[in-house]
């Protein structure tokens, strides 16, 4: 009877020290939801993007990217952006996919236009650069300098 008031007595301590890295996990992560408004933006192409990525300004997180659609109209990728609700942008401001390096994530840097007026919960960025195909540019690259070696 005694071992097995110490066995439970050990799992209910393994099971709230897992509850405790669980609540720091999540509180840590900046997974939770915001209450922040949400702007559209239209990408020709969204390659490495996943919901939950950064959005930066000035590369200070100010957002997520919470949703992906595809229009079926234009075939462009339509990005949902959940930003703070204590960062304005400017309603000319400018977005683009950006790496974080040659093997880190990728997340959606934006630059902050000169307009005055800001934009509003359901607005959309216009002005969006989609991600560059890394492995196309080096394909590219190789291919070009063949070419040109096998000319001379």
């Amino acid at each position: 009877m005694q071992s097995n008031l110490v066995e439970t007595l050990i799992g209910t301590l393994v099971v709230a020290v897992a509850a405790v890295f669980l609540f720091y996990g999540y509180t840590s992560s900046g997974m939770r939801s915001s209450s922040g408004y949400q702007v559209n933006a239209a990408f020709s192409a969204v390659d490495g993007l996943a919901n939950g990525a950064d959005v930066r300004l000035s590369g200070i997180k100010i957002g997520t990217v919470v949703r992906q659609k595809l229009d079926p109209e234009t075939y462009q990728a339509i990005v949902t952006l959940d930003i703070a609700s204590d960062v304005k942008l400017p309603d000319d401001s400018s977005a683009k996919i950006t790496s974080e390096g040659l093997l880190g994530g990728s997340y959606i840097s934006v630059t902050p236009g000169g307009s005055e007026d800001m934009l509003k919960s359901g607005g959309e960025i216009m002005f969006t650069q989609g991600s560059v195909d890394l492995m196309s540019l080096i394909g590219q690259a190789v291919f070009s300098a063949t070419d040109s070696g096998s000319k001379q």
